[in-house]
């Protein structure tokens, strides 16, 4: 992957016509079908690990009302497997095949639906179904945005990278300042850096179909490295606009 990172992005945005480009229409479809596929096994894993007794007692505490009270031992191992699962991976798959890219994505995929079974258990049914219709909404929205626009978004995505960076900081803080308001500002700071990462990713990965047009077996992993940074990006806003509007049990 890291051979791949360089160059592309010196293509200029406005230099492709994607409007007349077919391969490309295939490559984006291949990415927005892997995440909705991924989309839905995480909802189905999620309802499994929050709705089946077996399972849920394994993972999480709950109040003798069946709210959420907390992580068991093997609910905190499934909380921070996928975060240990991609940082493995950006070690270990430097030149990754396409079949070891689609089990990394699914890996991640399936490790992340497990561990929101949570949500589950402190929202409603109602809005979790809502927030999630208007997270669809919004990342449709933004990722045409960032598809159809032929302004470069490098410059811009940079600096969501470091917004990122001072937004991890934050949640960390938050955990030892327990503030609501301190908890507000770190949620629609969330909303604003993963609605721009959706226009950004969208537009990076047609940069990515340019650069690499004509290898069929780049494409091929890029398809499930474009979803996955995709994925991350819906369950991310998903998650700061529930915890926004999300009403609780």
């Amino acid at each position: 992957m890291s051979d791949f990172n360089r160059g592309f992005t010196s293509i200029p945005a406005g230099r492709a016509d994607m409007a007349v480009d077919a391969g490309l229409r295939s490559f984006m479809l291949g990415v927005y079908n892997k995440v909705a596929l991924g989309l839905l096994l995480s909802a189905a894993l999620a309802y499994v690990t929050s709705a089946v007794p077996a399972v849920r007692d394994v993972l999480f505490v709950t109040t003798p009302d069946g709210r959420y009270a907390g992580l068991t031992l093997p609910g905190m191992v499934l909380e921070w497997s996928p975060l240990i699962a991609m940082l493995i991976g950006m070690f270990a798959m430097r030149n990754p095949s396409p079949r070891s890219a689609g089990i990394f994505y699914w890996g991640i995929v399936s490790l992340i639906g497990a561990g929101l079974g949570f949500i589950g258990l402190i929202y409603t049914g109602a809005s979790i179904a809502s927030t999630f219709l208007v997270t669809a909404a919004a990342f449709g929205a933004l990722s045409l945005a960032g598809y159809v626009t032929k302004k470069d978004l490098s410059a811009f995505g940079s600096f969501l990278m470091v917004g990122l960076i001072g937004l991890v900081l934050a949640s960390v803080v938050s955990m030892f300042f327990h503030s609501s308001a301190l908890m507000f500002a770190i949620n629609v700071l969330g909303v604003f850096i993963f609605a721009g990462l959706i226009a950004y990713n969208t537009q990076r990965l047609k940069m990515t179909y340019y650069y690499l047009k004509g290898d069929a077996n780049s494409l091929a992993v890029q398809t499930n490295i474009g979803a996955l940074n995709l994925y991350l990006d819906f369950i991310n806003l998903f998650m700061f606009l529930l915890r926004i509007f999300g009403g609780r049990r």
